[in-house]
């Protein structure tokens, strides 16, 4: 099957009947109906539908190598500096139609499993590891075009370190025995981001290598026996698109993943017991600079989108005029520049990995990575000081379709901006920042890769800093 339509994507997702709890209720019917899910399945349908436009293809797909149908560009196995650059302007030509808001479309997991099966060899001659399977389920997402969620986080059941967990009953999952069939799964697992609307759900552990049961990477599709998904509270407002112009479109749910004795095939087993290969694979395989270079090429689209806004507020309310609006303006078009600037640099000092792929360099994108997380929570932060009590007094839609309309058209206009269309541009800057939708964007984005200290610690040990040690010493001789 060649690359899929949006119909085809909601069709087949309604078709899997998955076990999905909403709120303290199990999912019924079509899920792509359901008021937590309708809008941003419909957002990820017309992704899959952009991949038909004759404008897009070239750039959104490319020949499938086994069978040479038009299959996600996302897939590709980049062998040049020019293979990078195609899949930055794949990544980012979706990540326009959402605005960026999106993390986890399916570009995202696309990326993640192409790192992982262009690794596989790193899995050859390891006990209970399957590196065939791992390259051949790789090979089936990307020609039936199949969406995936993912679970890398365990239960905050205790931080510490090296925590091993002493219950009769699982709490973070783990494999509790196998069959014929396969490994038999049970406990629960965090954070699946668009869990219940995927064909299939990733899952990788690791820890400890003395902590039993755990040390797994497997597959398995989304309506899999003793699997169900736990979802949060919908941050979707409503329907409106004057109210809530982002939450109606873009709220990716996230959810806990619950395995009762779920049995995953022989053939979806990647690695099995065997905590020791799982970290070491973590760090050694292509996921990170493969995966960093799909984020940040997103990050800079969102980051546009912030400045549009920002822009946006000060020509209608007439601010320009003042330097502390200007710049906060400049904060934010460096931030933007700045993070063009690493994803490019990353582009430019590229180089073919032991894997023969073109790897983009991981310093840079893991300095982008590190910043980030700190820079979009000011981005949030500038648009509420620009917006001030601008954000605050925001009427609905029906507001503007009653008797005090006259009242509304008066008190609310702007400089540059009617009422209403002011009040369009105010709701999509508080829906961004302000909303519960808004929030979760923040703390999503400080935490994307993990925890950010993590990540800084991360990049001061990987990063070579003997070379300007010698300077110093050569200094000093």
């Amino acid at each position: 099957m060649p690359a899929i339509t949006g119909k085809q994507y909601i069709d087949r997702i309604d078709q899997l009947n998955s076990e999905i709890w909403v709120d303290g209720k199990r999912v019924t019917g079509k899920i792509s109906e359901h008021p937590a899910f309708k809008g941003v399945m419909k957002s990820q349908a017309a992704l899959f539908d952009m991949q038909h436009d004759p404008n897009l293809k070239d750039i959104l797909t490319y020949p499938s190598p086994t069978t040479g149908d038009s299959v996600g560009l996302s897939f590709l196995e980049p062998k040049t500096k020019e293979d990078l650059v195609k899949k930055r302007m794949m990544v980012q030509e979706w990540a326009r139609a959402t605005n960026g808001l999106m993390g986890r479309s399916p570009d995202y997991m696309n990326t993640t499993l192409m790192a992982y099966a262009s690794s596989a060899k790193l899995l050859e001659g390891k006990n209970s590891c399957f590196p065939q399977y791992l390259q051949s389920y790789f090979e089936y997402v990307r020609e039936n075009d199949l969406t995936l969620t993912h679970s890398f986080i365990e239960p905050q059941v205790n931080r510490t370190f090296y925590y091993l967990e002493d219950e009769k009953e699982p709490i973070a999952a783990k494999v509790i025995g196998e069959n014929e069939e396969g490994i038999i799964i049970k406990g629960a697992r965090l954070l699946a981001t668009q869990g219940g609307m995927t064909d299939e759900i990733l899952v990788y552990s690791m820890g400890p290598v003395i902590d039993e049961g755990k040390g797994y990477f497997f597959s398995i599709p989304s309506n899999t026996k003793g699997v169900k998904f736990i979802c949060r509270e919908s941050l979707v407002g409503g329907d409106s698109s004057f109210n809530y112009p982002l939450s109606s479109k873009y709220d990716e749910m996230d959810t806990i993943v619950v395995f009762d004795d779920a049995v995953v095939p022989w053939d979806r087993v990647f690695i099995y017991d065997d905590p020791m290969t799982a970290n070491d694979f973590m760090i050694s395989s292509s996921f990170q600079p493969f995966t960093l270079h799909q984020v940040i090429s997103r990050q800079v689209i969102k980051t546009e989108f912030v400045l549009g806004i920002v822009q946006s507020i000060i020509k209608t309310i007439n601010i320009a005029e003042y330097q502390h609006v200007q710049e906060k303006a400049a904060e934010v078009i460096v931030a933007l520049e700045s993070l063009k600037a690493l994803l490019m640099k990353s582009e430019i000092d590229a180089k073919i990995n032991r894997f023969g792929l073109m790897e983009p360099d991981r310093a840079t994108l893991h300095a982008a990575i590190t910043v980030y997380p700190k820079v979009y929570p000011r981005l949030a932060e500038i648009v509420q000081l620009l917006g001030a009590s601008g954000l605050m007094t925001i009427p609905t839609e029906n507001d503007f379709n009653s008797p005090i309309r006259k009242d509304l058209d008066q008190y609310l206009q702007a400089k540059a901006a009617p009422a209403e269309e002011r009040v369009k541009l105010f709701r999509l800057a508080w829906d961004l920042t302000m909303s519960p939708f808004g929030t979760r964007q923040t703390i999503y984005e400080r935490f994307f890769f993990g925890d950010p200290i993590r990540v800084a610690s991360q990049l001061y040990f990987a990063y070579d800093k003997e070379p300007y040690v010698q300077r110093i010493k050569d200094i000093l001789k």
